[in-house]
């Protein structure tokens, strides 16, 4: 059987799964993608309730699906209205086919949000980007600092025994200070640190990012920083010491198959490939439109992604990376959303995205190994 070119680089069955509750947000972020945060779109039971019936058709397979509620403060759809969504999706729970997870500030964690996250098994991830002096791009609408909410509902967390995990952007300003980083964002007692290098993405266009030598030298830190806490994981060193693991193990097997992450927006459009994507104006895309969740199953869905303009183009991008770059096996391919954001169009290899944030880390892993050969 002829295997398509799709087919031989994303999976039909995806594992993660986005779904945007709502799109406001109380932060005014300096870095966000997200254009329309300040708006009261909130999703309908109805879409949630097709979401659901597209989650039970998948997990029919044996497919275990983890939902991602995020883009937008997820918190801000209210505990009724995010109640009344996830009960289409409990039976799956139950069953052990699905899995919620947040992304949330925090800023409005409270008693009753810990027992809503408690009683629906919320897997729970917290954005901060550091103690309070590397904190300062995550504002609210009055330009008022949140980090001290977000500290708050973090403790909030703790008292009900909630457990979470923390991702922070690296911006310009925090990049020349891992240790610090590290050190107090550890100290909040999360089960992993995500480290997500800023990037040119959505609305955010115009703010210097951190430079190559600064990534660099960043991870080059960050390693020898999760070398002297062992018990504490960085999610980047993580993966990337898995991916060695897998190329000792299996020097020859083929990449990976993509997760297509299909995100399901406020009002059941559906986008795939990066949530990033997901409300961006691009005409020549269909504004990265694959269907819609009430007109259309996901399997349908996810059936016809191979006609898509950008999608296609991804494609083109992968065969480009797999054919040229010395990183392909560490990274394979890296993120469809950067190529656009950054170049306008797909259908590039290299971003500043993929050297800051994958080549550099190999880098720093493989000077910290010469280092250590030498001496």
């Amino acid at each position: 059987m002829t295997i398509t070119p799709f087919d031989r680089r994303i999976s039909r069955h995806p594992r993660t799964w986005v779904a945007q509750c709502g799109s406001w947000c109380g932060l005014n972020c300096d870095y966000c993608y997200l254009a329309d945060r300040l708006e009261h779109h909130r999703m309908s039971p109805a879409v949630a309730i097709a979401l659901a019936d597209a989650a039970a058709d998948f997990s029919a397979d044996g497919h275990r699906i983890d939902l991602v509620w995020h883009a937008g403060e997820p918190l801000g759809t209210g505990i009724a209205r995010f109640t009344e969504l996830v009960r289409p999706f409990e039976h799956l729970r139950r069953q052990g086919c699905l899995t919620h997870y947040v992304q949330t500030n925090a800023t409005m964690v409270t008693d009753r949000w810990c027992d809503f996250l408690t009683a629906h098994g919320f897997t729970v991830g917290v954005s901060l980007d550091g103690p309070a002096r590397l904190n300062t791009h995550r504002v609210d609408w009055h330009g008022k600092p949140s980090y001290d909410r977000t500290v708050r509902g973090i403790a909030k967390l703790r008292e009900h025994g909630i457990r979470f995990s923390i991702i922070a952007v690296v911006t310009a300003d925090s990049v020349d200070h891992p240790d610090e980083l590290l050190d107090f964002l550890a100290g909040l007692g999360p089960t992993s640190i995500g480290l997500n290098i800023e990037e040119t993405e959505g609305i955010n266009t115009v703010r210097a990012t951190p430079t190559l030598d600064q990534a660099r030298r960043f991870w080059r830190r960050t390693i020898d920083w999760s070398r002297r806490h062992p018990d504490t994981r960085v999610r980047e060193t993580a993966r990337l010491g898995g991916d060695l693991r897998r190329l000792r193990e299996q020097p020859e097997a083929p990449a990976p198959l993509i997760d297509p992450i299909p995100t399901v927006t406020w009002d059941g459009h559906v986008t795939l490939l990066s949530p990033e994507l997901a409300g961006v104006h691009a005409p020549a895309y269909d504004d990265f439109r694959a269907g819609n969740i009430l007109d259309r199953s996901m399997r349908e869905i996810l059936g016809g992604a191979d006609q898509l303009g950008y999608v296609r183009e991804f494609l083109d991008a992968l065969d480009l990376c797999e054919t040229a770059c010395p990183f392909w096996r560490f990274c394979h391919g890296a993120q469809a959303g950067n190529r656009f954001f950054e170049h306008g169009r797909l259908d590039v290899a290299e971003t500043r995205y993929c050297r800051t944030s994958k080549q550099a880390l190999v880098q720093a892993l493989s000077a910290t190994v010469r280092e250590e050969l030498t001496t």
